[in-house]
């Protein structure tokens, strides 16, 4: 496995294997890598010749200072995670090659990144997009995959390639999961062994709304049992419940006649740097 610090190195590697007509697939991270992240990897890697997969934890999708010092950062040991996954290149920058000085360019969905998680997270989804362009254009992949657990971000990545007609293909993958139900999160490890012990809290209440979706519930009564089911949980405090049409993303309301997304976070420990989980799903009317 290559690894590559520096943009001019990244773009060496993937000229040769274009040169041989190789396809390339890029799996974008910030690292602390777990088992979901190789389930990207070993999908990138059944279609595509190459893989590149990123590790660069981003300060610009970071509102609060004391979270971006706080996540995980473990170099070492996802290089021997991404040997071990059979990925081609790792490319793992430092922020000034990523945002060299003088760097004033943004890219933002501007609908969507101030709708539901950016409501929660100003700022959040435009530094997402920002450095998801540069990655692309650094790159410049076939194809890249992202985990459906991050619902909203997909779906801002989504409008940002159809709208800068970028020639990539997005792929996401089904959200991995701990044999009690939590999704599995880079962001877990910072959890307490209390607040661990009760952060399945997040898809019991998924796990409710789907079932009383099965019962002819209009929407406003599955956004109750959600809120009820995290509410019942003195560890967890609801940050956000937003339902949405799929198709859209516009808010839902009324009976289920299309198909629904379902997005929640939930913050625990302290509130000055708490941990904030995200879980999503999606169902059929």
């Amino acid at each position: 496995m290559l690894t590559c610090r520096t943009i001019p190195a990244i773009r060496a590697a993937v000229a040769g294997w274009r040169a041989a007509g190789q396809s390339v697939a890029l799996v974008p991270t910030m690292g602390a890598l777990h088992p979901g992240h190789m389930a990207l990897m070993a999908a990138a890697r059944a279609g595509h010749d190459r893989i590149v997969a990123s590790v660069f934890v981003n300060p610009t999708q970071f509102g609060n200072p004391q979270d971006l010092l706080a996540y995980p950062r473990t170099k070492a040991a996802d290089t021997v995670l991404l040997q071990a996954a059979g990925v081609d290149a790792l490319f793992m920058p430092d922020v000034a090659a990523m945002y060299p000085q003088g760097d004033e360019t943004i890219v933002e969905t501007t609908r969507l990144a101030g709708l539901f998680h950016g409501a929660v997270r100003p700022g959040h989804f435009r530094g997402v997009a920002t450095v998801v362009t540069k990655l692309f254009n650094i790159v410049q992949p076939d194809t890249a995959f992202f985990g459906e657990k991050d619902y909203q971000q997909l779906a801002v990545i989504h409008r940002m390639v159809a709208d800068l007609h970028l020639p990539v293909a997005i792929r996401g993958v089904p959200t991995l999961r701990e044999a009690d139900g939590l999704a599995l999160s880079s962001r877990n490890v910072r959890l307490t062994q209390a607040d661990r012990a009760t952060a399945a809290v997040l898809c019991r209440a998924l796990d409710a709304a789907e079932r009383l979706a099965g019962t002819g519930a209009q929407v406003q009564d599955l956004a109750a049992v959600l809120r009820d089911t995290i509410h019942g949980e003195p560890r967890a405090r609801l940050q956000g419940c937003d339902i949405v049409w799929a198709d859209d993303f516009a808010p839902a309301h009324g009976p289920l006649l299309a198909r629904i997304g379902i997005m929640i976070y939930v913050a625990f420990g302290p509130a000055d740097n708490p941990v904030l989980l995200i879980d999503q799903r999606e169902l059929e009317p």
